[in-house]
């Protein structure tokens, strides 16, 4: 959809083909018991800047879309940090220096592992694991899981002793070492297909496109300086083509076509890893002590008070990143454990009404150490890839794939080098 808007806004009418009912990917909304959620909890920092350039620009209202929140940190009683509003880097420094739960020696490790960061221009010599960099900074193993290991967690998906160092850290540079408000957290008040997909193909179709949902591509074949899309409803013949499906499925559709063979088998190197959603339904008035919290080495990593948020009282929302002990629960035990850990932790005695999990088996690919991505541009020049697991700078985010998509639809511009 990033692509799509972006070739619209400069003139060029583009047609997108979805196979679901329902735009968005990974970030969508789905119904249940009459209530919308979305398909995991998406958060936005300040500095993803294409991201919300793209919500701007098809109709989107930062203030109205978001709540926004300035850096903290909260494991329920175990670790607390809040950025104060100071200019960066200096508003993060104070921040670790007043975190409570590490002793003073563990703040001025994390103060000078930040130093070091800034000093090397967030950049290393060669990637390594995030938990080998964190050892050779000295940043002892309670640091690690307080601090270091919730922000890996919540930016790569990946866990810290299978995760890429230097994208961990372009990661940091971004929303930590530029301007506070670029570590600014937005949460959203609107589902994610009203926040972005389905206003970006009202604002496709005005500008003179088409967009097909229920409608998948089943082949890609290349004609001369042209490309057939063989779908369900018959065969179209594009210019360009910008392949933004899954990687399982774009992978597939590569296969076939001889030229792409390198592309196909960058995709299928890729491993995965899940991210679980537990939505519970309690009644209206349970609420938690914040919108956005952590609990320290639990079953649910991060909750949502969706009340808070969204306007959806009662309907709390725990999510559980990377791999790990969930995935072996059924989905009944995985809710119940959910549910004891907010009866432990807030006193929450009430039973819910209903719950849902939402489990993402292959919600990320995993954000390994040198790990090579496929390039946006395939050895067609008239076809390209978007996605966030394309070649670039930041993990599987959704301003990865946001800039994969754009950077895609300049590669398809007339006279573009």
């Amino acid at each position: 959809m990033a692509a799509a808007v972006e070739l619209s806004s400069r003139g060029i009418p583009v047609t997108v083909f979805e196979s679901a009912k329902q735009l968005g990917g990974r970030a969508r909304s789905v119904l249940h018991n009459d209530t919308q959620l979305d398909n995991g909890q998406h958060l936005l920092l300040g500095c993803y800047r294409e991201t919300l350039r793209l919500i701007k620009l098809v109709g989107g209202n930062e203030e109205q879309d978001f709540l926004r929140l300035p850096l903290q940190l909260d494991l329920h009683g175990h670790f607390a940090l809040k950025a104060p509003r100071l200019p960066a880097p200096l508003h993060l420094l104070v921040a670790l220096l007043k975190a409570h739960g590490l002793t003073w020696n563990e703040r001025m490790k994390s103060v000078r592992f930040m130093l070091a960061l800034r000093g090397m221009d967030f950049r290393l010599p060669r990637d390594m694991t995030a938990s080998e960099l964190l050892a050779q900074h000295g940043q002892d193993s309670d640091l690690a899981f307080k601090l270091w290991e919730p922000l890996c967690i919540a930016a790569l998906n990946t866990p810290l002793h299978k995760a890429s160092a230097q994208v961990l850290l372009n990661v940091l540079r971004d929303a930590l070492n530029r301007t506070r408000a670029d570590s600014d957290m937005l949460l959203p008040r609107l589902d994610f297909t009203s926040l972005f997909p389905q206003r970006a193909a009202d604002y496709i179709e005005q500008h003179g496109g088409r967009v097909h949902t229920s409608c998948g591509v089943e082949a890609i074949v290349p004609r001369d300086e042209a490309i057939e899309l063989v779908t369900g409803q018959g065969t179209h013949t594009f210019s360009h083509v910008i392949c933004a499906a899954p990687p399982v499925v774009a992978a597939k559709l590569l296969r076939p076509i001889a030229a792409l063979e390198n592309s196909a088998a960058l995709i299928d190197k890729l491993e995965h890893q899940p991210i679980y959603t537990v939505y519970l339904q309690y009644p209206a008035h349970v609420t938690l002590p914040h919108p956005m919290l952590g609990l320290h080495r639990r079953f649910s990593q991060w909750l949502f008070d969706k009340g808070r948020i969204a306007a959806q009282p009662g309907l709390l929302a725990s999510v559980i990143s990377a791999e790990g002990l969930h995935q072996e629960l059924s989905q009944e035990e995985l809710a119940q454990r959910v549910i004891a850990e907010l009866k432990e932790e807030f006193g929450i005695a009430e039973t819910p009404e209903w719950f849902k999990v939402i489990a993402e088996k292959r919600a990320t690919f995993c954000c390994a150490p040198g790990l090579q991505r496929p390039a946006q541009q395939t050895a067609l020049v008239n076809l390209l890839l978007a996605g966030d697991y394309t070649a670039g700078d930041y993990p599987a985010t959704l301003e990865g794939a946001v800039i994969s998509g754009v950077r895609c639809a300049r590669m398809c511009l007339p006279g573009r080098k």
